[in-house]
């Protein structure tokens, strides 16, 4: 199972991943934990490449050590199936709560969005309430914000939590750079040669965030923003 996603979500500090249970290797670092009643049976191994960009998960029998290919399976489905992945995803946000800076720049986002801009939200569709979106004096929206989750972006199917989100304009000559799949993705639901959403998480560069929001509003506003 890929759930590396949770690279997206926070920001790692690698230096304490050895008190969770990980351990060092050439290609990065691996954990093995056994699984909880009524899955004592079976542990799971979590592997982190060396970039600290991939996190995966395998599912084995504890005692034959095969590999329990269902997991692996995303269709698959059943009553026990479902408690494996249960107990690997409770796994997975312990581990980003052990090690991982988890503080969202949402707030802070917004009093930037307020200050810089003297920009307020309007809340424009009923059906979508947490929906915002923030306009140049034109009425051209410059940034919208929303809550998807992670799949959304295709970072994982099992990525079923959900994530603040900006979508801004972009020059699309730049659009190829800027994108890098963790923090910086394709628009969601917008034009995606002209847009591109950016991740409110700790895993995104605040300043890089709002350098991004400058040239969103200067992109739709058609000047320099002073």
């Amino acid at each position: 199972m890929d759930l590396s996603y949770i690279f997206s979500s926070a920001l790692a500090c690698e230096k304490t991943f050895p008190k969770f249970g990980f351990k060092k290797q050439s290609d990065g670092f691996i954990c093995k934990k056994n699984l909880r009643p009524p899955c004592e049976d079976f542990y799971v191994l979590l592997k982190i490449n060396s970039s600290l960009e991939s996190l995966t998960a395998e599912v084995f029998d504890s005692e034959t050590d095969e590999k329990y290919a269902l997991f692996d399976m995303p269709r698959a489905n059943g009553a026990f199936l479902a408690k494996i992945r249960e107990q690997v995803l409770e796994l997975v946000k312990e581990f980003r709560k052990s090690c991982f800076k988890t503080s969202s720049p949402k707030e802070k986002y917004l009093e930037f969005l307020k200050e810089k801009f003297n920009a307020e939200p309007d809340f424009p569709w009923q059906d979508s309430p947490d929906y915002s979106v923030y306009r140049c004096p034109g009425g051209k929206w410059f940034a919208l914000i929303m809550k998807i989750k992670f799949r959304q972006l295709s970072l994982s199917s099992a990525a079923e939590e959900e994530v603040w989100v900006v979508n801004l304009k972009a020059d699309p000559e730049k659009i190829k750079d800027l994108v890098n799949k963790k923090s910086v993705f394709p628009a969601w639901h917008m034009n995606k040669k002209h847009w591109i959403t950016v991740l409110l998480t700790a895993a995104t560069d605040f300043e890089s965030l709002c350098n991004l929001t400058r040239q969103s509003y200067e992109l739709v506003a058609g000047k320099k923003f002073l």
